[in-house]
């Protein structure tokens, strides 16, 4: 009987909490998106790139010092936009090498940040191709292996023969391949397979603030073309690739409580002990911010945040549904350090999560003493740094009107929203010539592709999808990593086992790459 009866109180307690979960899922603003497909995209049914350029290929291999030679001489020339260290030389140097390869125009382009570079190929093609480009890096750490991150050293390392540099693998190592793959080509036919158009910009790790200035002289001209591309390494050493199709935008701002006419201190921090009778800016920024998330931070309770989002077509779900079948969650989170996603997500609801829900974080949150030992005061200024990565649908004029609005109705209309920087998402079909085009120069050299609608991360691709109404791809062989921290590098040589490309197969997919988009129609 009492088995029966734990047994009873069991199924109860079940009962109850499936009750709980139902109604809390009732209330949650979040929408529930209907899947109408069981379809996985299948990857292997684009046929591989057939096509072959031995003499292309031969004079790379036989020109691979001296195109290792270049992918140093770029990362050496140091271009760190955060503190305007050797951007002026490095815009050169790209509008220098695009000369040297025969571009028929290249101009600087003066912006109200750093210069941008347009060049073009006229090959006499019936396709054109924009090739995208960014020539700045991020600041560099003191704990890198090696002593000097700008010294273009080759190291090896358990993948093979590395160029350990900023830079090596973001952007620059892939963008200098590509420009030698185009060398090889130029040498050994005379010309290119398709036209092409460079647009580079120097201020990509600053969020892009003018790109599209860079656009304007030749507007009308980069419409024309047939899509754009973005060379990039994604493979990983196992040999397979993630091929990302778009991007989220964002919303990047400061949040601020200062003290004045609804309290607290208006010119100064004062002693703490004077809390029992003078507000604190600090906690009301806090309150503030938690005010836009249930109290578990998770779910944006912003109304209206959600409604927006384009719900996943038919194509996206084929994709998503191809995604979730090779799903490995637990390896991802061993990869972040991190012990669980939230609510236990696994699978296709955490793609989906990921992918087509917003998000709200805060990035840093700082006021007062934060220095050793005690200092107790009540500070008059509290600040945070806040983004929000928007799906598509989602647009950062309508993500800052709901936020200020929402912040308003909860009493916080003293509290300051310092937009920093915002831009909508981007997405392109995988049906698009140049999609299927760059999948099968992935299958020719055995690299499946696991292809997602877009990244949960963010760039302002927008530019070429929504500006300039061109289809978008970025990627390419080869593998690289530490981007944005310590010990980067961009795989060279490939040791044994490893599967990823080297310099030499990189530099070969590009060629297919250019010459597959040619016989498209």
């Amino acid at each position: 009987m009492s088995g029966l009866r734990t047994l009873s109180i069991s199924l109860a307690l079940a009962l109850s909490c499936a009750t709980a979960l139902a109604a809390r899922a009732a209330d949650s603003p979040r929408p529930a998106y209907a899947w109408t497909t069981t379809e996985a995209f299948d990857v292997s049914r684009v046929p591989a790139y057939a096509g072959r350029h031995d003499a292309v290929y031969a004079r790379i291999d036989a020109d691979l010092e001296a195109h290792v030679a270049h992918l140093q001489r770029w990362v050496r020339q140091r271009s760190i936009s955060a503190q305007d260290d050797g951007i002026d030389a490095m815009a050169a140097m790209v509008a220098d090498d695009l000369r040297a390869l025969g571009f028929d125009e290249v101009r600087q382009v003066e912006t109200p940040g750093y210069p941008g570079v347009l060049g073009y190929y006229d090959a006499g093609a019936a396709r054109t191709l924009v090739v995208y480009m960014m020539y700045d890096v991020q600041p560099v750490e003191k704990n890198w292996r090696i002593d000097d991150p700008f010294a273009g050293s080759l190291v090896e390392n358990e993948h093979g023969t590395v160029l350990m540099a900023r830079g090596a693998t973001n952007q620059k190592g892939p963008q200098r391949a590509f420009l030698n793959a185009l060398d090889a080509m130029i040498k050994t036919t005379g010309t290119l397979p398709v036209n092409l158009y460079v647009v580079a910009e120097g201020e990509e790790e600053l969020g892009s603030p003018n790109v599209g200035r860079i656009f304007e002289p030749w507007l009308d001209r980069l419409r024309q073309a047939d899509g754009a591309f973005f060379p990039m390494n994604i493979q990983r050493p196992d040999g397979s690739a993630s091929l990302n199709l778009g991007v989220k935008g964002i919303v990047y701002f400061e949040l601020e409580s200062k003290g004045g006419a609804w309290g607290g201190p208006a010119r100064s921090e004062v002693h703490g002990s004077v809390k029992s009778l003078v507000d604190s800016p600090t906690l009301r920024l806090v309150q503030a911010i938690a005010s836009m998330t249930t109290p578990d931070g998770n779910t944006i309770t912003i109304p209206g945040y959600y409604a927006p989002v384009t719900p996943p077509t038919v194509e996206q779900q084929r994709l998503i549904n191809a995604l979730a079948a090779g799903a490995d969650d637990a390896a991802l989170q061993r990869s972040l350090g991190v012990s669980r996603w939230i609510d236990g997500l696994s699978g296709r609801e955490a793609i989906v999560r990921d992918l087509f829900e917003p998000t709200l974080n805060v990035d840093g949150l700082w006021s007062g003493y934060t220095g050793a030992g005690m200092k107790t005061i009540l500070p008059h200024v509290a600040t945070a740094k806040m983004d929000s990565r928007l799906p598509p649908g989602l647009e950062p004029e309508d993500a800052y009107r709901m936020i200020r609005a929402h912040l308003d109705a909860k009493g916080f209309d003293d509290v300051v929203i310092r937009p920093l920087s915002g831009y909508p998402a981007a997405s392109t079909s995988v049906d698009t010539p140049l999609v299927q085009a760059m999948l099968g120069v992935l299958n020719k050299y055995g690299a499946p592709a696991r292809v997602s609608p877009w990244l949960g991360g963010s760039a302002p691709f927008y530019q070429f999808t929504r500006t300039l109404g061109l289809p978008f791809v970025f990627g390419g062989l080869g593998y690289g990593t530490g981007a944005h921290g310590p010990d980067e590098f961009m795989l060279i040589h490939s040791a044994q086992g490893v599967k990823a490309a080297g310099l030499a197969d990189i530099e070969k997919s590009y060629v297919d790459i250019l010459h597959a988009l040619s016989e498209t129609r």
